[in-house]
């Protein structure tokens, strides 16, 4: 896994026991979004879709406001983390071409277990999360497995963990999900035909997500596989940066500075690590030369947004009290939640501690 800044790389998520009921019915709407949006009140047309409900335990109660979490298993669209309405309800319509989706409610520190949701144009499928709180918490594994020489990504891997039932599959772009894992030492066993099957001790920290990047050796060369793990920090997985962060370096929009990199490097401040790392952004005001009207020797002022809230100038933030960092340097590498007026030659996001 790379500690550099726009080299992809991952990192974790807390999860609950739940349950989970699904269904589904021929959808009888009538408008076509194209994409994965939110639906609409008369629905997706030829789309897939998801009509979500959260509940508690009981099934009773809704919860508003919870964390619905999406990911595609087989179209590269950047997974979607949106707020349910007042009566924990979502209705989305997704890609064209998506046939799986897997997906769960967070509120907190709690979490429903995933569901895996086969999808079908035209039809809806109606699925109910429901988020058990006050319960043991368990751990969360994401990640990829890739060829560890040629570091493609391996498809339809089977990815086990002692105690936990069932296996996950890696998708077309080598990525799994093991949700209500057993916290604990396990013992995680991948196998794929082909490539030499690998068996690993791994730490499953209660509450947490740990990402795991998995290289499997081809037969018959002779070498070590490649595991590598990192634990997630709860506070940037919900404000949605390692999705960002994984996208974003995927695509080349952006650029990211995650804990452990901010660790190693030390920095003595946030503007410090900016500038140091980005090309283009000045040292006495976040101006960005590239966004200059088109003149070298003019400059642009980009956005500087601090946990949410927008900043005029540098923040006087020690490298100590940093949790992750965001560059974009453009409005076409914006993502929506920091667009703005003010935000047209880009935008610095910064994550406290």
């Amino acid at each position: 896994m790379g500690d550099e800044p726009g080299v992809p790389r991952y990192e974790p998520r807390r999860t609950r026991r739940a349950c989970i009921v699904f269904s589904f019915f021929p959808s009888l709407f009538l408008v076509a979004p194209a994409g994965p949006v939110l639906g609409q009140e008369d629905g997706c047309k030829d789309l897939p879709s998801l009509q979500v409900t959260v509940v508690d335990a009981s099934g009773n109660i809704p919860i508003p406001g919870a964390m619905l979490v999406v990911h595609w298993s087989d179209v590269e669209e950047t997974p979607l983390r949106e707020t349910v309405g007042a009566e924990g309800r979502f209705l989305l319509c997704a890609p064209q071409d998506a046939k799986e989706a897997v997906l769960w409610a967070e509120l907190g520190d709690d979490s429903s277990e995933q569901a895996t949701v086969a999808l079908a144009p035209g039809e809806v499928r109606e699925v109910e999360l429901r988020v058990l709180l006050a319960e043991v918490r368990r751990g969360r594994l994401i990640g990829r497995v890739y060829d560890a020489l040629t570091e493609r990504q391996v498809a339809t891997a089977a990815v086990s963990v002692t105690g936990h039932a069932p296996d996950a599959a890696s998708n077309r772009q080598g990525r799994f999900i093991l949700s209500d894992v057993r916290p604990g030492v396990r013992h995680m066993e991948v196998r794929r035909i082909g490539y030499a099957p690998l068996r690993y001790r791994i730490d499953v920290t209660p509450g947490v997500t740990t990402e795991v990047d998995i290289g499997l050796v081809p037969t018959p060369v002779e070498m070590e596989p490649i595991v590598a793990t990192v634990a997630r920090l709860r506070r940037l997985e919900i404000k949605g940066f390692y999705e960002r962060k994984y996208w974003g370096e995927l695509t080349g929009n952006g650029y990211f500075f995650s804990p452990e990199y901010i660790e190693r490097w030390r920095p003595s401040n946030v503007r410090f690590l900016v500038v140091s790392n980005v090309p283009g952004i000045t040292w006495r005001s976040a101006r960005n030369r590239r966004m200059g009207a088109g003149f070298s020797n003019l400059t642009c002022k980009m956005s500087i947004i601090v946990d949410g809230f927008s900043w005029g100038g540098w923040p006087n933030i020690p490298g100590s009290q940093l949790a992750g960092v965001e560059v974009y340097k453009g409005p076409a590498t914006l993502p929506a939640e920091f667009g703005g007026s003010d935000a047209r030659c880009g935008a610095i996001v910064i994550w406290t501690k």
